[in-house]
């Protein structure tokens, strides 16, 4: 199985973006002044000097495990759960089995006030997947410009970068284009680290797992034409 590490994190030594807590824009951009738009990918280092602190709840490996099995936590006040249990097990079952192997738990966890302060989308820890809340609204705010990686990243999947008046930033999700980043993205970049047993440095490993997600969300579910919108047919009627 892949080492215990959890991910995924685009750009290191910075901090990540805070995610706005308030409908009063005013406020959220101050909150989020010195905030950079990042991935929000989790990342969690083990220091072997101290004692096991697990990033999450700590699932135990089962070497008898049939399966995986999907927890459900409450997402916390102000936030949402982008994705149900239902969506997590088909967008899995169209994959491979032996991608699944190894995994036993896929978690929807709370969102806490730490968690506030060090957001991300999703996580792979042990034999375990983690996906994070989004802010209700599914807008998020920014104190910075995006960098032109995460800018790309999220427009791929139909997330929208507006400048605010205050110099902040917004990234503005539609339903369809939320469901489709956590489901052919997050998901699978996750399980793509679990899946990872040759790699053991940050950079490998990251750069394994984007790889596995363009390749199996990405380009798996149609590429840019699945995620072009329709355009109205317009019917033209010529006299006889």
């Amino acid at each position: 199985m892949a080492a215990s590490r959890s991910t995924r994190s685009d750009f290191r030594g910075k901090q990540p973006a805070r995610q706005a807590r308030r409908s009063n824009t005013n406020v959220s951009a101050r909150i989020a002044r010195d905030s950079q738009p990042k991935s929000r990918r989790g990342v969690a280092k083990r220091n072997l000097a101290l004692p096991f602190s697990p990033p999450e709840d700590w699932h135990e490996p089962s070497e008898e495990c049939d399966g995986y099995r999907v927890i459900v936590q409450r997402p916390g006040e102000g936030y949402r759960h982008v994705l149900t249990p239902e969506d997590v097990r088909e967008r899995l079952s169209q994959l491979p089995e032996s991608f699944l192997v190894d995994l036993e738990v896929v978690q929807f966890s709370r969102m806490t006030r730490k968690k506030q302060s060090l957001p991300c989308y999703g996580m792979q820890w042990g034999p375990a997947l983690y996906l994070y809340p989004i802010d209700e609204t599914l807008v998020e705010y920014f104190g910075q410009p995006p960098t032109p990686a995460i800018y790309n990243e999220s427009k791929m999947y139909g997330g929208k970068w507006n400048e605010g008046d205050g110099g902040y930033w917004t990234l503005t999700w539609s339903e369809s284009a939320i469901r489709d980043f956590y489901l052919n993205n997050i998901l699978i970049h996750e399980l793509g680290h679990l899946l990872d047993d040759r790699n053991s440095s940050y950079i490998d490993r990251e750069r394994y797992a984007e790889w596995f997600a363009t390749e199996y969300g990405y380009r798996g579910t149609g590429g840019a034409a699945s995620r072009r919108p329709k355009q109205k047919v317009k019917r033209r009627h010529h006299a006889c």
